[in-house]
């Protein structure tokens, strides 16, 4: 009986964490504009999360202005390089700060294989 019983929940268990983990695959994006459109809209959360905003106001609390940026995107959502356009702000350690911010974030969507874009964005300093 606690054979039966045990399996059963085992099952239960692999079928539940398997919709999970089904549920949780990122969409693949093909279009560029939808690229463009979800990796503004990630960028602008992650300069506005929390943690970004914490770390900033205490070792770069008079950084203000604008950076514009081009952002290469691979395969699996990871940015694969960082490119600063233009920008008023002077901070080099701001700069690198932010760089590597946005070099270790990982979109929540997946490219088609070999596919890469390039994303110009323009970040607001407040």
């Amino acid at each position: 009986m606690f054979r039966v019983v045990a399996a059963s929940l085992v099952l239960l268990l692999v079928a539940f964490f398997g919709q999970q983990a089904s549920a949780q695959k990122k969409p693949i994006l093909t279009e560029e504009e939808q690229v463009q459109e979800v990796v503004s809209a990630e960028v602008d959360a992650l300069i506005k999360s929390k943690d970004f905003l914490k770390k900033k106001s205490k070792k770069y609390a008079d950084v203000k202005g604008y950076v514009v940026i081009d952002i290469a995107v691979v395969k699996n959502g990871q940015v694969s390089s960082f490119f600063k356009v233009d920008s008023d702000i002077k901070n080099i350690d701001f700069m690198e700060f932010l760089s590597d911010t946005v070099l270790g974030y990982k979109f929540q969507f997946k490219l088609p294989k070999q596919q890469r874009y390039k994303i110009r964005q323009t970040i607001n300093i407040e």
